[in-house]
């Protein structure tokens, strides 16, 4: 049979190094040898023996259900073999986090990671009830973890003389030094007209860096979260 479809591009290959690796812009391929965790129902296909376990809240800090604002929840993959996980498309990216590092994201952009990572949920401050974001995973110790976002990503410095400013429907993520407070662009008068659609952000401020994608989060989105 020959098919463009066929290409080595497009081929699983037997893993060559443990853990995760990029299998094309769109998904994530792990070779498990342990224990790794994912986002519930990321999973598009694995071979070998594998089990997958739903976690609940207080069995272990890492394992503990992850209930974010969009009610993202983990799973625990354990065995030995290779899975391939995947999100409604969405771009992939690795992040490989060093002893001493800590990283915020949105729970909505999380893929998967290694077990050798730590996580919890935390409040946003200075959030309060704004969307997007009251509730962000904070990643500390070492390993990867695949972040998805959906088009190319935008990462903006941020320093203590240029404090950076997002919209908390399009932030993905950002360093866990920053400080962030919420900050309100339009005036009373303004919003009494109407407003202009953008009338809280969230603001950073401290040196690191804001990940955010080129799009807000459409209603339709957010109703299925």
């Amino acid at each position: 049979m020959k098919s463009d479809l066929f290409t080595t591009e497009n081929m699983a290959q037997p893993a060559t190094v443990p853990g995760m690796t990029l299998q094309n812009a769109k998904s994530i391929k792990y070779a498990v040898n342990g224990e790794m965790h994912a986002r519930q129902g990321s999973m598009i296909a694995f071979r070998g023996n594998l089990q997958f376990e739903r976690k609940g809240q207080g069995i272990g800090g890492m394992l503990k259900r992850a209930v974010t604002g969009e009610g993202l929840a983990l799973m625990a993959v354990r065995g030995q073999g290779e899975a391939w996980f995947a999100h409604e498309a969405s771009n992939c990216f690795i992040v490989d986090i060093e002893q001493g590092d800590a990283l915020t994201i949105n729970g909505r952009n999380v893929l998967c990671f290694d077990a050798t990572l730590s996580y919890e949920i935390k409040t946003v401050k200075g959030a309060g009830m704004t969307g997007g974001g009251i509730f962000n995973s904070l990643f500390t110790g070492y390993g990867k973890i695949a972040v998805i976002c959906e088009g190319t990503p935008i990462v903006i410095p941020v320093s203590h003389q240029q404090p950076v400013y997002v919209d908390t429907d399009a932030v993905v993520g950002w360093s866990a030094q920053l400080h962030t407070s919420l900050h309100r662009s339009q005036s009373v008068g303004s919003m009494i007209r109407g407003g202009s659609g953008e009338a809280v952000q969230l603001k950073l401020e401290g040196d690191g860096f804001v990940i955010v994608r080129p799009s807000e989060l459409t209603p339709q989105k957010a109703t299925q979260n």
